[in-house]
């Protein structure tokens, strides 16, 4: 279902501002910070406010049209189409390395087996140390 649908079915209307925004999520084919796509609003619609945009991240959010997760020390965005992804991010150097979405199925099904619970795996990123980092260190 789009975006548009998904916000009209639950009485929201699909502003200028939402729009661009679900079309900067969605065209990128990878995820955005806040802060880029506070850049890129403000660079096509001046005078938009950092409040109206990150009210709006969150309604879209709510509405199941984008993902917030966090990476590193920033809040990441991405449209759900692309799927859900993980990230490995090393604590040393800060590489991010971007795992499949199926890392995560045979611990979903074993939580499911064993305790009866669905867990839901959107997006995880995980510290660690880095192949690199690990072979410094010793």
């Amino acid at each position: 279902m789009s975006c548009s649908t998904t916000l009209k079915a639950k009485g929201l209307k699909l502003t200028p501002q939402r729009r661009l925004i679900v079309d900067i999520i969605h065209d990128a084919g990878t995820y955005f910070t806040a802060d880029k796509i506070i850049a890129y609003v403000q660079a096509r619609m001046p005078g938009v406010h950092k409040s109206t945009i990150y009210r709006t991240l969150e309604i879209l959010e709510d509405a199941g049209c984008v993902y917030k997760s966090e990476l590193s020390d920033h809040q990441v965005y991405h449209h759900p189409e692309e799927g859900y992804h993980h990230h490995l991010v090393c604590s040393k150097c800060g590489k991010t390395i971007e795992c499949d979405e199926d890392l995560f199925l045979p611990v979903e099904r074993s939580l499911m087996e064993k305790y009866g619970f669905h867990v839901n795996f959107k997006h995880l990123v995980m510290s660690g140390l880095c192949q690199e980092c690990r072979e410094k260190d010793h």
